[in-house]
């Protein structure tokens, strides 16, 4: 059975790190992968500058349902858009 390319949708709800890491790594196998961010901004720290380096290299540009972030902000009928348009979705 050949590999099937799918469109995934992460989360990062709890560990923006871990969703950042676990975001780029997916798009090695070929999978189209979306990244929103959730709850609370994302922390200025030197672990998550490093995984957004990694989600620059992987072309994958994040966006936020959290008000303030510097990130493209998703409403609610975004995310549930983005939801029902993924294959999988992944929550960190």
């Amino acid at each position: 059975m050949p590999n099937e390319t799918k469109s995934i949708l992460v989360l990062g709800r709890r560990s923006h790190a871990e969703a950042m890491r676990v975001a780029a790594g997916l798009t090695i196998f070929g999978h189209r992968v979306r990244l929103v961010f959730m709850h609370t901004q994302v922390a200025d720290t030197p672990e998550n500058a490093q995984q957004l380096e990694l989600l620059q290299l992987a072309d994958i540009a994040p966006e936020s349902t959290v008000a303030g972030e510097e990130l493209p902000r998703l409403d609610s009928g975004g995310l549930a858009s983005a939801l029902l348009a993924a294959d999988a979705v992944l929550s960190f």
